[in-house]
């Protein structure tokens, strides 16, 4: 499937409940899917709501995987919610830590399909970037997730559970009893991982809204950025039924160009693009947009590209996150130098947008930006092959 199919996609969602067990997983579940479960189970209707509060406070609040265990409900309606649920979140394959800290999850969902969730800690807070399909559909030329072919969405509950698995590894669940603590190792969420999330808006939608719920995982929509490389339809939707932080792939400051590098480019265009742009901040309630642009020698970083860039996103709330290259085996692509990200920054700078220098992380365990492919899924092609495909 290239980016010029249509939007609705021949992948697998798979159902909730699960077919080996018959059970619904509870993972995932917004409030109103949980309180009409809870309903269909035989919860009376002046209980459910806050039966609702109850489970949600065991499961996102104190990260509790037993219903034995959620002590302020009767045992036999405990019992009742293990025969009708079951509390699922990926499983932990394997864990790299990298030098500077970058932890790399390989996690295996339903199915025996694989994914990778990174968390990178940075002081004073710590963002983890969860994956919201099993490989990718768009084929970016310069994105090693791009060589791996489109599996199926990830369900809303497998997103949701991918947090969840980080907050298990890093210890950051409360005691209960403990006096408060704000303090957060997972402070921030990216969801720029493997896949495109406005192919999966429906379950990426949930999951956040779970996410964001103020009474569990709480964080905040402006502590959550979405990353797209321009699904255009969607774009309206995030605003207005997701509302958090929007990143946009863009990389490339001509049709030309951008076609190449993101193929999605020839659906919708830069100018398309960036006529749905200009609403998001006014409808999300969101400050500005970040626009990525990965620094791609002798392909987009040149001082023309800068200039245009500029001029092409003006008007628009903006900063500009400059990334180095980060290479993987069979690239046909090479970082810029260091001195030409640096004037390309300035340019930026001078036109009166932020432009940080991404500095990359987890390279040493292949956890930086654009490397993440699930080790099962690591079939090579040759740098010829991926240069021909590119057009370079």
């Amino acid at each position: 499937m290239n980016a010029t199919a249509p939007i609705t996609q021949d992948v697998l969602t798979l159902p909730r409940k699960l077919p080996e067990g018959g059970k619904t997983n509870i993972i995932g579940l917004t409030r109103p899917q949980l309180h009409a479960a809870l309903v269909e189970m035989g919860t009376p209707e002046k209980q459910a709501k806050m039966r609702v509060g109850q489970v949600w406070q065991w499961l996102y609040h104190w990260g509790v995987r037993d219903f034995a265990a959620m002590t302020n409900l009767a045992k036999d309606y405990r019992l009742k919610l293990a025969e009708h649920f079951e509390i699922v979140i990926p499983e932990v394959v394997s864990r790299q830590i990298s030098a500077d800290g970058t932890r790399k999850y390989l996690v295996r969902i339903a199915g025996g399909h694989e994914v990778e969730t990174v968390y990178i800690p940075e002081e004073g807070r710590g963002t983890l970037c969860v994956s919201s399909q099993v490989g990718c559909t768009l084929t970016c030329s310069f994105c090693h997730t791009g060589t791996q072919k489109l599996v199926r969405n990830l369900t809303a509950g497998e997103i949701v559970g991918q947090l969840m698995l980080a907050r298990d590894d890093l210890g950051e669940w409360p005691e209960q009893g403990a006096p408060k603590d704000e303090t957060r190792l997972v402070s921030n969420l990216v969801l720029m991982g493997m896949g495109e999330p406005l192919y999966n808006f429906d379950n990426v939608r949930d999951a956040m809204k779970v996410v964001m719920d103020g009474e569990g995982l709480t964080l905040s929509r402006r502590r959550i950025t979405l990353s797209t490389s321009g699904v255009v339809p969607e774009i309206a939707k995030t605003a207005e039924e997701i509302g958090c932080l929007l990143a946009v792939s863009f990389h490339a400051t001509t049709d030309e160009v951008r076609d190449k590098l993101v193929p999605i480019n020839k659906r919708w265009n830069i100018q398309t693009l960036l006529d749905a742009l200009r609403d998001y901040p006014r409808l999300s309630n969101s400050e500005r947009i970040t626009f990525e642009y990965v620094m791609l020698k002798d392909v987009n970083d040149t001082d023309a590209d800068a200039k245009r860039l500029v001029k092409l996103i003006s008007g628009i709330p903006a900063k500009i996150n400059l990334i180095p290259f980060n290479e993987w085996p069979g690239s046909a692509y090479q970082r810029s130098d260091a001195d030409r990200i640096a004037k390309f920054a300035d340019i930026i700078y001078q036109a009166g947008y932020a432009s940080p220098i991404r500095k990359p992380r987890g390279e040493d365990i292949m956890a930086a930006c654009g490397q993440l492919k699930s080790a099962t899924e690591r079939a090579r092609k040759s740098r010829a092959q991926i240069a021909a495909e590119a057009g370079v």
